[in-house]
């Protein structure tokens, strides 16, 4: 088998191919903006076409492992071992944090290798062509123009393909025709237009000279990069292909296909992962000698339950938020009805299971919500009222005051929570801010630190009364069920929720000039009884989603 040089003669090659490529628009991405209230009156004339900023985005390593896997066939994930991203807004595909470090470029290149040569291993799958009779210069030079669209989401310009067919006549010189195929791949798998998706649009409009309306080809990756998470479909490409991507009916109908398939599914539970910090639950340690029934499975069993719940609701129930937070049942296999102590499945595969709806209720009573929230020992009122804050109501929340000792009370046997953290109201420099957050905190104290149910904490009776303040739906509760009864039918609550999607969809945070948007999506979520999934699809029907302003290369 040829192998190739070793790397020096190559790196200046693949930086000749594809990685000094100039890409639009690298520093256009926005700072973090103050979140903008419900009802905000800071909008200009909203009849005017105004897709706000958009900045390059580059692939994040969920989307880099979901697009080689579908572009190659790679099933072993090589992002998963790259360098994390920064997160913004809640979620880690901010535009703005997303450069490439030395570290990261020096990742790029060996996942590029190992990438470029198991390709090759099975070089038939990859060719649209037979060297042995087409001839190897027709073959490659067919290989580079159908691999390169696919892999840049666009044609190659005549310039990309001619670069291309050198870097594939240096390696055949050195090895033969394999060989010239994986330099093709590793300088392809390399280059700015594979790890970003840039946009340069096409005319401007004639009612906004400033704006230009996505080509076919941009649109294609924007539907699935932000429905799948992955590269544009054999479907989508003939579209762009065709020009077939510009009206709002085109668009729309690939909207509601790729809603059917299963990578819709995970690209949806990614929002979720990220939004509820599910991976904070994948990751919690506990000891079994204080939590009985406690293993190494639990963690996994209860980020499970959450996106299985929220599957139910979204896939197969009424898909509103309203139900995310209500709905009295959750998903559990064996394992984890063992370890909550009730009767549920006897077998692995997660099942349906109703609960008591006067103390159970939606996403704010998932033992991995409940637990991630609290602390090795027990349960933390601030970290889960500072949840329900940012997460739910879009809140951001001071920070404390630079001399004082952030340390939570204290255990005490004698004492329960809402006892011990009694002094947070008796301190003037901490109630300012722990009003906010410790009467909504105490009000789950009915769920330990792991998220089991308990009625008594050291031989006294649970207080789970709580007061939510600074919200439209203000007033006393009892126990997160009557939180979230507060939380569904808040207005502030919906709000939230359009811009936590509209800060993953478009992958930066909110402005001044999106508020004509943001208002735009507000009015149709309450009108859809706040549909996840038609709040989904109205996101790609916006200015933001179908436009962008004119790019000077």
């Amino acid at each position: 088998m040829f192998a190739l040089p070793l790397r020096p003669p190559l790196w200046p090659l693949l930086l000749a191919l594809g990685c000094h490529e100039p890409v639009s628009g690298a520093g256009s991405g926005q700072g973090a903006a103050p979140t903008l209230p419900a009802g905000s009156d800071r909008m200009s004339d909203c009849s005017a076409v105004n897709p706000g900023t958009s900045p390059i985005r580059r692939l994040t390593r969920l989307e880099y492992n979901n697009t080689v896997r579908d572009l190659l066939g790679d099933k072993l994930a090589p992002a998963s071992s790259f360098a994390p991203e920064e997160t913004a807004g809640g979620f880690n595909n901010n535009a703005q944090l997303l450069g490439v470090t030395s570290l990261l470029a020096e990742q790029y290149k060996s996942a590029a290798e190992k990438l470029a040569q198991a390709a090759t291993a099975n070089l038939a799958s990859l060719l649209p062509c037979d060297p042995a009779a087409d001839g190897e210069p027709a073959c490659s030079e067919a290989f580079i123009q159908h691999f390169g669209e696919r892999a840049f989401r666009r044609p190659l310009s005549a310039e990309e393909l001619q670069r291309f067919k050198g870097g594939y006549a240096w390696g055949r010189a050195n090895g033969d025709f394999r060989a010239g195929i994986q330099v093709v791949l590793e300088a392809m798998l390399q280059s700015p237009n594979f790890l970003y998706r840039p946009e340069f649009g096409g005319a401007a409009l004639q009612q906004a000279p400033d704006v230009v309306r996505l080509t076919s080809w941009e649109m294609a990756s924007r539907l699935s990069y932000f429905l799948w998470g992955s590269m544009p479909d054999a479907t989508l490409l003939d579209l762009a292909r065709a020009d077939q991507l510009n009206t709002p009916e085109q668009i729309q109908g690939q909207v509601k296909r790729l809603l059917t398939d299963p990578r819709a599914v995970a690209r949806i539970e990614d929002f979720h992962t990220q939004w509820l910090d599910l991976d904070r639950v994948a990751s919690l340690e506990r000891d079994p000698q204080v939590y009985a029934g406690y293993s190494a499975t639990i963690p996994q069993a209860l980020a499970r339950e959450t996106l299985s719940f929220v599957n139910e609701v979204l896939w197969k129930g009424d898909r509103s938020l309203r139900t995310l937070l209500t709905a009295p049942y959750t998903y559990m296999n064996a394992d984890l009805a063992r370890f909550y102590g009730v009767s549920g499945p006897t077998g692995d595969a997660f099942e349906k299971v109703p609960l008591d709806a006067s103390i159970y209720s939606g996403l704010l009573t998932q033992g991995g919500l409940l637990a991630s929230h609290s602390s090795a020992l027990s349960t933390s009122p601030v970290q889960r009222g500072k949840f329900v804050r940012e997460q739910f109501l879009c809140q951001a929340l001071p920070p404390p005051p630079a001399d004082i000792v952030i340390r939570p009370p204290d255990l005490n046997p004698n004492l329960t929570t809402r006892e011990r953290f009694a002094q947070h109201s008796a301190d003037a420099r901490c109630a300012s801010c722990h009003h906010l957050l410790d009467p909504v905190g105490l009000g789950f104290e009915s769920f330990d630190a792991v998220g089991r149910y308990r009625s008594v904490e050291n031989g006294k009776p649970i207080d789970a009364s709580g007061e939510l303040v600074n919200a439209d739906v203000a007033g006393r509760f009892n126990g997160a069920a009557g939180l979230a009864s507060l939380l569904a039918q808040s207005q502030d609550v919906a709000a939230c929720m359009v811009t936590q999607w509209a800060r993953y969809a478009y992958g930066r945070i909110e402005t001044e000039t999106d508020a004509c948007m943001l208002q735009k999506l507000r009015t149709s979520f309450a009108a859809s009884n706040l549909d996840i999934l038609d709040l989904v699809v109205r996101l790609t029907e916006t200015d933001a989603f179908l436009y962008r302003k004119v790019v000077t290369p």
